[in-house]
């Protein structure tokens, strides 16, 4: 199926690809809002691949709780390959992936990025191992600029590396930041785009200032009423070969609102039940997960660590915040406690745009619910 609109965010991407690396750019927002779509219709659709090679590190699936995680995450290991020298290796690599980047049929954003067996193994047996690693990553990136060609590392939910650091590693996150601003400001080798849907950890990156001036943000949110609607006429054309009424798509609209995911799901299963079952049952379904949240906390204590305090999560301060989004969709975050907000974060009922300082509920729907239990 055709990509659908982002124009916008196409444009600045490619703009940004254009220019000589210099930022690491997060691209954050919603869940399910596109931001892997967006960055996949870019790499496979608009690049011009006689100029880049990508690569791509996804996080997502994995439960990194330490650093050999972390290290197996970034590598595809080549175990047919003899070589002990990563040099040589490199340069043998990168001279094959500026022959054949043109060729991404087989990955969604990028290729993996491959590396020798004995020198994966030498890695491991060392205590300190962040080191060969990012050496090993930086001198491919150097040989494949001097074949003429940029790479693009694309690290997909990079939060997911967060549990080391609540752990006690911190120091691993910030020799990561590190070593990207090495590949960017410092020597300008490769395009960074970190993609996460958590937004306290874009708003850690963004209020600890270990990236002030480093760093940029790029909000891939939701659509607005217009586009949502063209959306719809969009899928509907696609999908089930036929106009949808203004009447039906007001009334997707007001369930689902912008959520490019739901709006799909919503005409996707059009072609085989009513509309007005399909959305009664999505909003029901939200209904009950919310209700059966709220129960829960009449029998648990919910607690987070701010720094090293630890504070218990009440019900009652729980409602009052969520009552909040009784008239309007977002609110300042200064009119819920951090505590809260950061708890209702977590169970992917609230979204913080750390930027304009704004809460909101992850989705419509999730909106829907809180407005007729509360």
């Amino acid at each position: 199926m055709k990509f659908f609109n982002r124009e916008k965010e196409i444009k600045e991407i490619l703009a940004i690809l254009e220019s000589v690396p210099n930022q690491i750019y997060f691209v954050y927002g919603p869940l399910n809002s596109g931001k892997f779509t967006l960055m996949r219709e870019i790499i496979s659709n608009r690049l011009d691949k006689s100029k880049y090679v990508p690569f791509f590190i996804d996080f997502r699936a994995r439960n990194i709780v330490n650093v050999d995680n972390f290290i197996e995450c970034l590598f595809e290991v080549d175990e047919k390959s003899k070589v002990d020298d990563f040099r040589e290796y490199a340069k043998s690599l990168a001279e094959l992936l500026v022959k054949s980047s043109d060729d991404l049929t087989n990955y969604y954003l990028g290729m993996p990025i491959k590396i020798p067996k004995p020198f994966f193994d030498k890695i491991f047996n060392k205590k300190d191992k962040s080191g060969d690693v990012y050496q090993y990553i930086e001198y491919l990136f150097a040989k494949i600029n001097e074949k003429g060609k940029k790479p693009i590392l694309i690290l997909d939910e990079l939060q997911m590396i967060k549990e080391i650091t609540l752990n006690g590693n911190r120091l691993l996150l910030w020799s990561l930041f590190q070593f990207l601003v090495t590949l960017t400001k410092v020597q300008h080798l490769c395009h960074v785009f970190c993609l996460s849907s958590d937004s306290l950890f874009i708003e850690y990156i963004y209020t600890t200032g270990e990236l002030e001036g480093r760093a940029k943000y790029i909000l891939v949110d939701d659509f607005d009423k217009e586009t949502s609607l063209k959306f719809m006429d969009f899928l509907s054309d696609n999908i089930l070969n036929k106009k949808l009424s203004n009447e039906e798509k007001e009334l997707i609209y007001s369930y689902v609102g912008g959520k490019p995911g739901d709006i799909y799901n919503v005409i996707d299963e059009m072609r085989y039940k009513k509309l007005e079952n399909i959305l009664d049952l999505m909003l029901k379904e939200e209904i009950q997960k919310l209700e059966i949240f709220l129960e829960t906390l009449n029998y648990i204590k919910p607690k987070i660590k701010i720094g090293d305090e630890i504070i218990e999560i009440k019900k009652d301060d729980v409602i009052k915040a969520l009552k909040l989004f009784k008239n309007k969709y977002e609110v300042n975050r200064k009119e819920i406690p951090t505590p809260i907000y950061i708890y209702l974060i977590n169970k992917n009922i609230l979204f913080l745009n750390p930027i304009n300082g704004t809460l909101k509920p992850q989705s419509f729907l999730i909106w829907n619910a809180i407005k007729r239990i509360l």
